[in-house]
């Protein structure tokens, strides 16, 4: 029988390593991302700084709340999310992103979010430090009862 060095080293070690995966399973999450090399160095600079400053902003309030929620007015899904935690009188910090008919700055401030976490819509719902989602995911949350 071939057991695989993992296989052999949860054999010896037993629950100790229950976080290490099985065979053929990936220890962390990877998606695409155009390596540094294949971006000229004149723009460099330009992808690096890109409102850096409101990634700085959301990664602050990550780090000070427990509970933070990133939206954008006249979007239904942040206004979903928020009416979930205020209905269960859950303490939260909302940042709000601009709005569909803001102006192209907005968007972009919006889009440099989605580029930093790699999550396509809004809301986007962070909880203990972790990027848990959206609406539908926090509403999960909610009934497993896990962020109570």
């Amino acid at each position: 029988m071939h057991l695989d060095a993992v296989a052999l080293v949860r054999r010896a070690l037993g629950s100790v390593l229950d976080a290490v995966p099985a065979a053929g399973q990936r220890l962390f999450m990877s998606r695409e991302i155009l390596p540094e090399d294949k971006i000229h160095p004149a723009i460099r600079d330009r992808i690096t700084n890109h409102f850096r400053e409101t990634v700085a902003e959301v990664q602050q309030a990550v780090e000070n709340n427990e509970l933070v929620v990133v939206g954008m007015a006249q979007n239904p899904f942040p206004k979903k999310a928020r009416k979930s935690l205020d209905e269960r009188g859950i303490q939260y910090r909302y940042l709000e992103y601009g709005s569909y008919t803001s102006s192209i700055k907005t968007w972009r401030r919006r889009n440099a979010l989605k580029m930093w976490t790699g999550w396509p819509t809004f809301p986007m719902v962070f909880h203990k430090g972790v990027l848990v989602g959206g609406a539908d995911d926090l509403a999960r949350l909610l009934k497993s009862g896990e962020l109570d």
